[in-house]
């Protein structure tokens, strides 16, 4: 349980509530940092979890947490400063709450969390990329230019692949509660 990537989760959690601080103040820079870390060690827990053959049960589920909880923070400080409108925070926290909804149907037939799927981690990806460039919009000149058409589009398709890779899993869960059903 405590493992060299699990602990690399943990701090990637724990950074969580400071960039939220940073976001909200208007504290760009520093937000930057902290969400490129963040970037860094979603990237290196899992590196490291299969490098060293550690990869747990704990760390299956922080790692999607921590993305989830940096998607949340970071749309509703983008909402919050205006930099983006709130209808792109339901888009995204509606199909988390369509997906919670599976949980408790997984869990009464004696699943955990589904695993993430490529399209998944592809909506992720394109999220948190769509951030940061979305922070840099407000630059002046050619930054903030490229950044506003770059940041909107990874956003656009990440919302999509976002939804796509919600509807897998429902019909994922779907198959697993018929197949149940039929055996």
């Amino acid at each position: 349980m405590w493992t060299v990537p699990n602990a690399v989760s943990m701090v990637r959690l724990a950074l969580v509530p400071v960039f939220a601080v940073l976001i909200v103040s208007g504290q760009d820079v520093w937000a930057l940092v902290v969400l490129a870390v963040s970037g860094v060690s979603d990237w290196l827990d899992g590196f490291l979890a299969r490098r060293w053959d550690q990869v747990t049960k704990l760390g299956q589920m922080l790692d999607p947490v921590a993305d989830r909880l940096f998607i949340l923070v970071t749309l509703v400080g983008l909402a919050w400063r205006e930099l983006v409108p709130w209808w792109v925070v339901v888009a995204v926290l509606a199909r988390d709450l369509m997906l919670t909804s599976l949980v408790p149907v997984l869990a009464r037939r004696g699943y955990g969390p589904l695993p993430v799927s490529f399209v998944g981690k592809a909506a992720t990806f394109a999220l948190l990329y769509a951030f940061p460039l979305l922070l840099l919009a407000g630059s002046p000149g050619v930054v903030g230019d490229v950044a506003v058409v770059l940041g909107w589009a990874f956003t656009w398709w990440g919302i999509g692949l976002y939804w796509w890779a919600g509807l897998q899993y429902v019909a994922r869960t779907r198959d697993l509660v018929r197949a149940e059903a039929g055996s």
